[in-house]
């Protein structure tokens, strides 16, 4: 595949100085920690600074309206019915306020998938062992077709004791996008609810909760919509939000759904609040633009990356619909395959090569999951590909 360089034309060393990152270290995993823009970081520091200027006005006067602002700014851009939509910090924490609260009972069954967020994971087992429920992990291979080997695997791992699944939207470990919309109409029609892991969605892909409809859905913004980490959302469905309460209980516990999560003690919600500028910052720059850089560079990025002599790419038929701004590339065996080994080979590309990439050990193989976003260029997996010989042949 050859690429342009300046796939954003002109402009695209414009777009790369509005990330403060450091520019001698070649950055190929967003989808960890995303990145925040310079102008989303000075909104935060004034958001920061008027709080300081008077704690007691930021805090207990002005705080609730601009929290009402943000949160229906945010509902808005995912399509969802606001009265449904909380902030959380992240969407590990919205999984286990979903998790936490009365909705498994004994005999239940919960039914995750290999692929599912380790985080997310041992909330489903605490979750199970509070109530006596039975966790099922459904083996889902990476698939050589299409989604439907996606969604075959998971309903294969259902049973009519299925009370709750948790579904990734776009997996962590693996970065495949799921077809979500028909896992939620197929789980829905045997009477099982749908925790949808939205981790890496909003930004990645366009996201439409009224189209999609899960029973829960929690996601982050601070990925790939680029706004302050500890920032993201939950939303419940409407016969649900009695059900649901935060993890912390604080002064307005007991206020209906999502007033609870209003005010979790004192924190520092300017992340939340910097969440519509974030928004307004990649909408200037155009979301079809860029998903369009971001699928491109992934897909040049295991091109490149996966003809490196050992290397294995992984390419569905229908890749299109399966992957998005990551990919995945298989590494040779024996290499990162396990957790220790794959913190071992990320600590050597960044102390080596100046080159942030994620290893990731899944499944008894060793991977490389590549992220792409406006600030990346092709030139950085170029790279990556240049320097793997050297890592990987070294005793």
């Amino acid at each position: 595949m050859t690429i342009d360089n300046k796939l954003w034309g002109s402009d695209w060393q414009e777009v790369r100085r509005e990330f403060s990152l450091d520019s001698a270290v070649a950055h190929l995993n967003h989808g960890s920690f995303g990145a925040v823009p310079v102008p989303v970081q000075k909104f935060q520091d004034e958001l920061r600074r008027r709080v300081e200027s008077n704690p007691m006005k930021s805090l207990s006067r002005d705080l609730r309206k601009q929290l009402d602002e943000a949160r229906l700014a945010s509902a808005k851009f995912l399509g969802a019915d606001p009265y449904g939509f909380a902030f959380v910090h992240n969407a590990t924490t919205g999984a286990n306020s979903v998790l936490t609260s009365p909705i498994l009972h004994a005999g239940d069954e919960l039914l995750v998938t290999d692929q599912t967020y380790e985080a997310v994971k041992h909330a489903a087992e605490r979750a199970c062992q509070s109530n006596k429920a039975r966790l099922v992990v459904a083996k889902v291979p990476l698939p050589t077709r299409d989604s439907e080997e996606l969604v075959e695997s998971i309903m294969a791992g259902g049973t009519k004791k299925t009370k709750l699944a948790i579904i990734d939207h776009i997996a962590s470990p693996t970065g495949l996008v799921y077809p979500v919309k028909k896992l939620i109409e197929e789980l829905h029609r045997r009477n099982v609810l749908v925790l949808v892991d939205a981790a890496h969605a909003p930004g990645m892909v366009d996201v439409n909760l009224d189209s999609l409809q899960p029973d829960f859905w929690t996601g982050n913004f601070h990925k790939w919509c680029c706004s302050p980490r500890g920032s993201a959302g939950l939303w419940v469905g409407e016969e649900h939000r009695k059900l649901i309460k935060p993890i912390i209980a604080s002064w307005y516990y007991n206020e209906k759904y999502p007033d609870s999560f209003r005010w979790l003690g004192t924190d520092d919600y300017t992340s939340y609040l910097s969440v519509p500028e974030a928004l307004r910052f990649m909408e200037a720059l155009g979301w079809d633009r860029i998903r369009t850089h971001n699928r491109k560079l992934a897909r040049y990025a295991r091109e490149v990356v996966g003809s490196v002599p050992g290397m294995v790419p992984v390419m569905p038929e229908k890749d299109e619909e399966l992957f998005e701004a990551m990919t995945l590339v298989q590494l040779p065996d024996g290499v990162a395959d396990t957790e220790e080994k794959a913190r071992a080979l990320q600590a050597r590309f960044g102390e080596e090569l100046r080159i942030e990439a994620v290893p990731i050990a899944w499944n008894g193989h060793g991977y490389l999951r590549l992220s792409a976003q406006v600030y990346n260029a092709p030139g950085e997996f170029d790279r990556l590909a240049e320097g793997l010989p050297r890592i990987l042949n070294r005793k």
